[in-house]
């Protein structure tokens, strides 16, 4: 039991971290790009249409409010886990210095999975609106090689989610130089696009589409919060980036809670806007931003929207690329999973290898395999995460009060209490073919543990 539980010491991770085996380039600027790279994307062009028309209404901003206020729990422990305990593998790292050697394990092999599937579901999305795009210049892709078997379109798999997944992971591969730089050029673009509908949008804002504004009750906000609090999901993602940042101990902070409140707002005006542009009733589309301005005629806005919607797909699939394979990266290192997943490239100062398997993998989930089904586990993964570090901020503080944050979470251990609840709230009240799935993962995970990991773990030396 022990072994089991036995703690990796912050002491020896740190040092570890000081090989510089990882290149420190970013800054403040790319941490806030990379969480809202990961965070804006299919949830602002769609979930808030589909939720207004089903679940709140206008008060849709409450709910974008409330599932905020839920994240920002969550985004506190990170911030002060970052800056205390500055190195790759967010959550699992954390996890591993406070509550021991399995937990860290399994949540890891959880997020991996999380990782995986939303690089494929992602890409997925990404090839509908390519598809979307194209088609407006007259061009049509044959249905065998744009959607996966099994989708009930004829296809035999999704080559557009496939080519983008492998030439994100080639960017990747190269260097986090080059790869921020994408990313930032890509969240500019996407920003604008989003800042255009709002200005535009906002001159057809007519006040009597917000009434009634609670047409659900408040049980219809809450709904919607829980619809739209997966819409966040990425600013997590953050945290894997500590050993590529400059100064990590005051910017990592800034750069989660920032990039969640930069989304939060974001969120909010578009909603706001899209429910007074036309009635709440006529959003629940695969494009509700487009039909709004195309209702009131502005077509070429709509055709500047969908471009920035694929734009902005694509810095998602870079952002958890990278998280990804941070995280295995961190896992191998630590010897729970094979060396070669932590070998780094001594010219792109990248763990090379790691990102290509990763690639690959997502690469043949997106093309060939129907992710309905699948989709689910994205959002269980992150609520499980979310419950452990809420969990672990509290052991930190209570086992180590020496590491001391450039910032600490108000209220410990009400808030990161509260945040646990909240997370495991919402997990209930996920399909129950969901929880068998990850059950049926998180077993997997432990036989491998206690195979190789327990074994190979460098805590035996």
């Amino acid at each position: 039991m022990s072994q089991l539980f036995r703690r990796k010491s912050v002491n020896v991770m740190i040092s570890q971290s000081q090989n510089k085996t990882l290149s420190r380039s970013m800054g403040i600027m790319d941490l806030i790009f990379l969480g809202v790279g990961c965070v804006i994307g299919t949830g602002i062009f769609v979930v808030t249409g589909v939720v207004a028309a089903e679940s709140a209404g206008p008060a849709i901003i409450l709910s974008f409010v409330l599932a905020g206020i839920a994240c920002a729990l969550a985004a506190f422990c990170y911030a002060e886990f970052s800056s205390a305990v500055p190195l790759s593998g967010s959550v699992y790292t954390y996890t591993y210095a406070t509550l021991g050697e399995l937990f860290a394990f399994l949540i890891g092999w959880d997020l991996m999975m999380e990782y995986v599937l939303a690089i494929a579901a992602v890409a997925t999305g990404w090839s509908a609106y390519f598809q979307s795009l194209i088609a407006g210049f007259n061009i049509n892709l044959p249905a065998s090689i744009t959607s996966a078997p099994g989708m009930g379109k004829g296809g035999l798999v999704d080559l557009p989610a496939m080519l983008i997944i492998l030439a994100i992971t080639a960017l990747v591969s190269k260097g986090v130089t080059e790869s921020i730089k994408f990313n930032n050029i890509m969240v500019f673009v996407k920003l604008a696009v989003i800042l255009l509908f709002i200005i535009v949008g906002v001159w057809y804002v007519k006040p009597d589409n917000w009434t009634p504004f609670m047409p659900f009750g408040f049980n219809g906000v809450i709904t919607g919060a829980a619809t739209v609090f997966f819409a966040y999901i990425g600013f997590d993602v953050i945290a894997t980036a500590s050993e590529e940042v400059k100064n990590p101990g005051k910017t990592m902070p800034i750069g989660i809670i920032g990039s969640l409140a930069i989304c939060t707002v974001l969120y909010i005006a578009v909603s706001a806007v899209l429910t007074g542009m036309i009635p709440f009733t006529q959003l629940g589309v695969g494009a509700p931003v487009s039909l709004a301005l195309e209702s009131v005629g502005q077509d070429a806005i709509a055709g500047i929207i969908s471009i920035g919607a694929v734009m902005g797909i694509t810095t998602v699939i870079l952002a958890l690329i990278y998280a990804q394979v941070r995280l295995s990266y961190a896992m191998s290192r630590d010897g729970l999973l094979p060396k070669m997943l932590s070998s780094v490239n001594n010219k792109t100062k990248t763990p090379f290898r790691n990102t290509w398997l990763t690639g690959i993998i997502a690469a043949c989930i997106a093309g060939f395999v129907d992710l309905s089904t699948l989709a689910h586990l994205v959002n269980m993964g992150t609520l499980a995460a979310f419950t452990l570090i809420s969990i672990a901020i509290i052991v930190l503080r209570k086992k180590f009060p020496e590491l001391k944050g450039s910032f600490r979470v108000p209220l410990v251990p009400v808030l990161p209490i509260i945040s646990a609840l909240l997370c495991i709230g919402l997990a209930i009240s996920l399909p129950g073919i969901t929880w068998i799935a990850f059950v049926i993962w998180l077993a997997v995970g432990t036989v491998i543990y206690f195979v190789f990991s327990r074994k190979n773990s460098k805590l035996n030396n």
